[in-house]
C-alpha cells in the first residue's frame, strides 16, 4: 500500500498538479461598514468590503487638505492665522487670534492632533476662503481618478454631499505618501513645534496609535464624527512589502487594522524592476541625434498581488527634443515604470554624456529638416 500511494505522489508531482497555498492568517471578520488593503505601490486590491461606498471620511479629509498645504510651498515662512478660520469646533491644534504660524507647522496640526483650526487657516491661507479651497480639493481628486470623493471642508466636518470610498482614500493616501515632507509628518508619534504670538514650544501628540501598536506602521491618519463614526487610514511596511489600509465607519479600527495587515501581508510579494539599458533621447543642435541618458536611482521594489514582471513596461518622458548644449549630469527628462498599466514610479533621467553645441545653420536644405522628420517618425511609429 505505502508502494502505491508513493507512486501515485510522484505522477501527480511530475503532472504538474498544483494545490492551494496554506495560510496561517484567515480572512478578517471586520466590522467596518467599508473597508480596502492596496498595494501602497500598484493600488491592487488585497482585501475589500463595501470598498466603493461613498461614505462621511471625518478628518481623514486633511490628509489631502495637508498635501495640497506642502505642495503650495513657502513652508517655513511665519503669517498670522486668520481670525475666523480658527474659530472651529472640534478638535484642535491651540491655535488663538493673533498666533504666528507657518504652513508647515498647519500640516504637523493637521495631521497628528487633527487640528480643525489648523485645516481652516490652511485652507483661508492658500485660497482665501474654504469654499475656494475646496475647488482646489475636488480638482485634485479628479485628476487622481477618485470618482466617490467630494470635498466640501478642508476639515472634514461633514458638509452636504463631502464623502469618499474607503478605496479613494488608500489611493488618495498612495499620491500623498510619496511626498516626503507629507510621509515625515504622518509618522511622527510626537513632534516639536514653535508657533503662537510671540511663537514658543510645545509639543503636539499623533492620535494615530496604531504607529505604536504595530510594527512597521508609518502613518496616516485618523477621523472622527457622529455621523462617520471612526476612521482610519494607516500605511504599513514589512521588509519590502508596502500596504495602505483603509476603514470607515469601524469601531474597533486599532484591531481590524491588524488583522487586515496580518492576512494582507501573507498574500502579496514583491517584484524589483530591471531598467532598460542603452536609453536616450532625440537631440537637437548637436551632431549627435540622440544624447544618451541613465536614471538617477534604482527603482525600489514593488508590492503587488501576482508577481508577474511581464507587467512591467518602461517609458521616457521629456520634449520632444533637447537642445544642445548638454553636460554629463543634466537632468533631461523621466523614466515612467507602469505595472499593468498602472504608474508606479517616475525616476528622473540625466545625460550620460556630453554634447556639445553645432551651427545647424549650414546643414539648412541639406537634410536638417529631414532628419527631424526621421527622428518624428521613430517616436512616433
Amino acid at each position: 500500500m505505502k508502494r502505491i500511494i508513493s507512486v501515485i505522489s510522484a505522477v501527480l508531482l511530475t503532472a504538474g498538479l498544483h494545490f492551494p497555498v496554506a495560510y496561517a492568517t484567515d480572512i478578517p471578520e471586520v466590522s467596518a461598514r467599508a473597508a480596502v488593503v492596496i498595494s501602497a505601490d500598484t493600488g491592487e486590491i488585497i482585501y475589500s468590503k463595501n470598498c466603493e461606498e461613498k461614505l462621511p471620511m471625518a478628518s481623514t479629509t486633511k490628509i489631502m487638505t495637508a498635501l495640497l498645504c506642502i505642495e503650495s510651498g513657502n513652508l517655513d515662512e511665519p503669517f498670522v492665522v486668520d481670525s475666523k478660520a480658527i474659530h472651529v469646533e472640534g478638535s484642535s491644534m491651540g491655535l488663538q487670534e493673533g498666533d504666528i504660524v507657518t504652513k508647515y507647522a498647519l500640516c504637523c496640526g493637521m495631521l497628528l492632533p487633527s487640528g480643525n483650526d489648523a485645516a481652516n487657516a490652511a485652507a483661508v491661507k492658500i485660497a482665501g476662503s474654504n469654499e475656494r479651497f475646496a475647488e482646489i480639493m475636488n480638482a485634485r481628486a479628479q485628476q487622481m481618478g477618485l470618482s466617490k470623493t467630494y470635498f466640501v471642508t478642508p476639515s472634514g466636518l461633514e458638509g452636504d454631499g463631502h464623502g469618499s470610498s474607503a478605496y479613494d482614500m488608500a489611493v488618495l493616501s498612495s499620491h500623498a505618501l510619496r511626498n516626503k515632507v507629507f510621509r515625515d509628518i504622518c509618522s511622527c508619534e510626537n513632534i516639536k513645534l514653535e508657533f503662537g504670538n510671540p511663537p514658543y514650544t510645545r509639543w503636539l501628540r499623533n492620535t494615530n496609535k496604531l504607529l505604536s501598536l504595530y510594527g512597521g506602521t508609518y502613518g496616516v491618519k485618523t477621523g472622527f464624527t457622529d455621523e462617520a463614526g471612526r476612521c482610519l487610514v494607516s500605511a504599513c511596511e514589512r521588509g519590502d512589502l508596502n500596504l495602505i489600509c483603509v476603514t470607515l465607519n469601524d469601531r474597533n479600527d486599532w484591531d481590524d487594522h491588524m488583522n487586515m495587515y496580518d492576512y494582507a501581508f501573507e498574500r502579496v510579494h514583491t517584484i524589483h524592476p530591471e531598467l532598460p539599458e542603452d536609453l536616450s533621447i532625440p537631440l537637437a543642435g548637436s551632431d549627435k541625434d540622440y544624447i544618451k541618458v541613465r536614471p538617477s536611482a534604482l527603482p525600489e521594489p514593488v508590492t503587488v498581488l501576482e508577481a508577474d514582471e511581464k507587467k512591467l513596461t518602461y517609458t521616457v518622458i521629456s520634449p520632444l527634443f533637447i537642445y544642445a548644449p548638454v553636460k554629463t549630469g543634466d537632468e533631461l527628462g523621466e523614466l515612467s515604470i507602469r505595472y499593468d498599466g498602472n504608474e508606479i514610479r517616475r525616476i528622473p533621467l540625466n545625460a550620460s554624456e556630453d554634447a556639445e553645441y553645432s551651427d545647424i545653420s549650414e546643414k539648412a536644405g541639406r537634410g536638417t529638416i529631414n532628419n527631424i522628420i526621421s527622428k518624428l517618425r521613430k517616436l512616433f511609429s
